[in-house]
């Protein structure tokens, strides 16, 4: 974490200098002291998560699935929105904004958790054991796929991974995953369709509300990630991102342009969040970036070997899938940035800049060390067992 965090604050500051001498007369390091703030908060966040017991997550899991459902729905209708989509709520009283999809990622990670802990010896049913799982999963990704598909995807994903792992029904899972690929499958349909339709589809498209916008904003960007363009110079297209992302990546070579040095932050769109993993490779190189990919990898590897040694279900279950969701979002912002998925509107977790869901992650990484410090200390019990008393019991 302190890897990622040092390697955001030094892209931050490269990618933001624009943008600040901009926005604040000259002074470029706004966003620099911001980031710093946020990291400070960040700290202190997973401090705090890592001092409780985790089991008690298990008693405040429902509660918190409870309250985030109106808060999604809320946020649905009266959202604050952006690009056609509603996916923040304002505090009234510090005039604050966060996405409520990541107090819901958190919120149904910690309940199914529970859930799958409590039915293991139901599982293999599917009225006992498979749709207490899955019905919130699909109520959680129904409700914030509207403004956010790509993290109603990748929480679906995340959700049907630890599924697998807590011993569902393959056959139950096929058959979600079938079902979920009828609206994908839909969507390539609608970008072939109109990638030979041409412009007149999308003239006819402008009118429309704002669910339908959010479609026709998804089946174009699904049509440019499967035929791409001519060169497009419009800032807002997601061409026009995909190629200056592509730019900053082969200037950056191996061993990239410095610290600092980046070419393309002023040309690319939003290049301190869902592109800053193109400014890393511009300044740091193919090097940088595989430094990168390896920590995030590192982290997944140590929550599995946490996952298999801890003696409780609940445990090992949040653990692993805490960070699942944070190794799946970094590897999808990868992607985006290299041209191997569409364009998406996630972040790189812990190196993008700060804001709600720079928050909501370093509590999820405290909760995993709170269920790793319970681990550590049960194996010091063990080892200070008397040796006598082993084969006593044996």
């Amino acid at each position: 974490m302190i890897l990622l965090a040092l390697m955001s604050m030094l892209v931050v500051y490269s990618s933001t200098g624009s943008l600040a001498y901009k926005m604040y007369k000259g002074n470029t390091e706004v966003y620099l002291f911001k980031q710093i703030a946020f990291t400070g908060v960040g700290l202190f966040l997973i401090y705090f998560a890592h001092m409780v017991n985790y089991t008690l997550y298990s008693r405040i899991a429902r509660i918190l699935f409870l309250i985030t459902i109106p808060l999604l729905v809320y946020t649905l209708f009266f959202g604050v929105s952006l690009n056609e989509g509603s996916r923040w709520i304002r505090l009234p009283i510090i005039n604050l904004t966060f996405q409520t999809s990541d107090l819901a990622k958190l919120a149904l990670f910690m309940y199914i958790s529970r859930v799958l802990s409590r039915k293991q010896d139901d599982i293999k049913d599917f009225k006992k054991g498979f749709l207490p799982v899955i019905l919130p999963v699909v109520l959680v990704c129904l409700l914030i796929a509207p403004a956010n598909l790509s993290t109603a995807l990748l929480v679906g994903a995340t959700s049907m991974m630890l599924l697998f792992i807590g011993r569902v029904q393959i056959k139950h899972l096929l058959l979600t995953g079938a079902i979920a690929m009828v609206p994908i499958m839909m969507l390539i349909l609608a970008a072939v369709w109109q990638h030979h339709e041409g412009n007149g589809v999308r003239a006819r498209s402008e009118a429309k509300s704002r669910l339908t916008a959010r479609v026709t904003t998804w089946v174009s960007r699904v049509e440019a990630f499967m035929y791409g363009n001519n060169g497009s110079k419009n800032e807002e297209d997601d061409n026009y991102q995909v190629n200056q992302a592509k730019i900053a990546i082969a200037k950056g070579g191996f061993f990239g342009l410095g610290p600092g040095n980046s070419e393309t932050r002023n040309f690319l769109p939003h290049p301190y969040s869902d592109f800053i993993y193109a400014i890393i490779i511009e300044e740091y190189g193919i090097m940088g970036g595989a430094i990168v990919l390896v920590v995030y990898l590192l982290f997944l590897y140590r929550s599995i070997r946490l996952f298999r040694k801890c003696p409780y279900a609940f445990g090992a279950f949040l653990a692993l899938a805490l960070s699942f969701t944070l190794v799946i979002q970094a590897m999808a912002n990868m992607a985006v940035n290299v041209n191997l998925f569409p364009v998406t509107g996630v972040t790189l977790p812990l190196v993008s800049m700060g804001g709600s869901s720079f928050l909501f992650t370093c509590i999820a990484i405290g909760i995993i060390l709170s269920v790793s410090k319970y681990v550590e200390k049960n194996e010091q019990q063990q080892q200070s067992e008397p040796e006598g008393q082993e084969t006593v019991e044996a």
